[in-house]
């Protein structure tokens, strides 16, 4: 799709018409992406465009090493930029300025039509433990099931946790193991009973599946918000 450098705002030629025109292809591409209901990469990098220009509008400071070149760092795991060099309010700030009010409310738009893809796409999924749940949920089995779909995506997860003086964070990783075919004699619980004999190392590993209600992309979309979903659902056991 039509990229957005990350510093699409200062870098290159500095003229509103121009700058226009670049983000009005990017969230062209962005729709397009969300039209066929996908989600990732892309609304990531929606966000982290999003967060930069409110950076910019609230503080009125740009990352430079020497003005206009490339930005020297970012941060984005917190999707923060390190500033390093103050902009005066002069001729070339009042420029950028213009090009935030235009860009601002579009930004905003494209966030909330994200957001609401999300959302429609996590309210149909649909999340349920396979047979008893042992007291240790930070690591076991994912099953997915896409939709139409008779096949379901088998993932080993672990949960990790990470904290720091005022919040704990969780994060998620997955490994595909294999995808199977559903049927009369494989079922869920059936299938968790082979995992066991094959992994003695999981006697009674924390299982879980999640179906999906409704169509969407497999990569772009339900493993990405079905693992999102799978963190609320675990940490809310644990509360």
């Amino acid at each position: 799709m039509q990229n957005l450098p990350i510093n699409w705002l200062t870098e290159g030629l500095l003229d509103f018409e121009y700058k226009k025109y670049r983000l009005l292809a990017y969230l062209q591409a962005v729709r397009s992406e969300f039209g066929q209901q996908r989600l990732y990469p892309v609304f990531s990098d929606l966000i982290m465009h999003y967060r930069h220009l409110q950076q910019v509008r609230e503080h009125k400071k740009l990352v430079y090493e020497s003005f206009p070149q490339q930005i020297t760092r970012a941060d984005f795991e917190k999707l923060e930029l390190v500033y390093e060099k103050i902009v005066e309010d002069d001729e070339t700030m009042a420029q950028i300025e213009e090009v935030i009010q235009y860009a601002a409310p579009l930004f905003t738009e494209a966030v909330s039509e994200g957001k609401e893809l999300y959302d429609f796409i996590e309210r149909h999924l649909e999340i349920n433990p396979v047979g008893i749940t042992p007291m240790y949920f930070n690591e076991g089995y994912l099953f997915l099931d896409a939709f139409p779909g008779k096949e379901t995506q088998v993932y080993v997860y672990r949960i990790t946790v990470f904290e720091n003086t005022y919040e704990k964070y969780r994060g998620i990783n997955t490994q595909l193991l294999r995808t199977v075919r559903r049927g009369l004699a494989q079922t869920y619980e059936n299938l968790k009973v082979e995992l066991v004999k094959e992994n003695q190392e999981l006697p009674n590993p924390a299982t879980f599946v999640v179906v999906a209600k409704v169509p969407c992309p497999l990569d772009s979309a339900l493993l990405p918000i079905a693992k999102r979903s799978l963190v609320k659902y675990v940490t809310h056991l644990a509360a």
